[in-house]
């Protein structure tokens, strides 16, 4: 499955906008996407197992924070990190 990262998550990835991963379910998902681009998901999930507050995370076109969105007939996950500042 292609999933999207945003551009201060790309030095996990080599700069790749998009990557491949597999999951039946989100976290699923991010666990490989770990596998494969270490430290990555550490930006995106918290040590309670948790999505962090700043990442927002679509599937498809619906956006979810629930990481046991299943992920069957998606072909594509899009990481979005807001950006603050003052």
């Amino acid at each position: 499955m292609k999933v999207r990262i945003p551009t201060p998550l790309r030095s996990y990835t080599g700069q790749q906008a998009v990557v491949e991963a597999d999951g039946a379910d989100l976290g699923e998902l991010l666990e490989d996407l770990d596998r494969r681009h270490p430290g990555l998901r550490f930006r995106v999930v918290d040590e309670q197992g948790r999505l962090r507050p700043h990442m927002r995370i679509f599937v498809g076109e619906e956006g979810t924070r629930d990481l046991a969105t299943p992920l069957v007939g998606t072909g594509e996950v899009t990481l979005v990190q807001a950006l603050s500042g003052g």
